[in-house]
């Protein structure tokens, strides 16, 4: 950290109190998986699944992302890095506001992965498997992207001549080959509800106050 710069996280209303104003606990969701499998549908309709159940959460995502705060990056090794690090950045003051962050990037590397959990911090790093076998995601192909890929028009593009390391303990994989959107969106919800419901939150329901 650049010695003229002091973080003022200390002189701002506390994480929790901001918690306690939304009535969630803030997380951090990183939906991984390769193009076409699905992590970008499923954040939208987890996204309004959690707003319907009275949650506030925000989508971070390679369209809304590369076209504006990274939009200066490209996909070499070292700008998908990049791209990843001011992503996990950028969460961890959603994190901070207590807001559930969404995040589906492709994030193909291991190292990259490891690099936004240690930015956001374990405890609040909750990796999401998107996972379906690439014939799958190619059959998908809404963007044509794998197509351009195999006619060369797009280098390094995952799953084709780039690799994709798939996570080896993921909090969550849903293989959404073998599922709905829907389903796979009820899953993805399920498992967060225990983990961003606020105890107090949490009694008033089950006393029905």
């Amino acid at each position: 950290m650049h010695a003229n710069i002091h973080p003022i996280y200390d002189c701002l209303t506390p994480r929790h109190e901001r918690e306690a104003r939304l009535g969630q606990r803030g997380k951090v969701l990183w939906l991984t998986g390769l193009s076409g499998a699905g992590k970008s549908t499923i954040a939208a309709g987890l996204e309004q699944r959690l707003f319907r159940e009275g949650f506030f959460a925000q989508v971070l995502d390679g369209d809304n992302i590369r076209t504006g705060i990274n939009s200066n990056l490209g996909f070499s090794p070292e700008s998908r890095l990049e791209n990843i690090r001011r992503i996990a950045e950028v969460a961890k003051l959603y994190l901070i506001s207590g807001i559930i962050t969404v995040n589906c990037f492709i994030s193909p590397a291991r190292e990259m992965r490891e690099l936004a959990k240690a930015i956001i911090g374990a405890s609040d790093f909750i990796e999401i498997y998107i996972n379906a076998p690439l014939d799958v995601c190619e059959q998908r192909d809404v963007k044509g992207l794998y197509q351009k890929a195999r006619r060369g028009e797009i280098k390094e593009f995952t799953g084709v001549d780039a690799p994709y390391e798939h996570p080896e303990k993921p909090a969550l994989e849903i293989h959404t080959a073998e599922t709905t959107i829907d389903a796979a969106v009820e899953t993805a919800f399920q498992f967060l509800l225990p983990l961003i419901t606020l105890k107090q939150s949490l009694d008033s329901i089950r006393t029905g106050v």
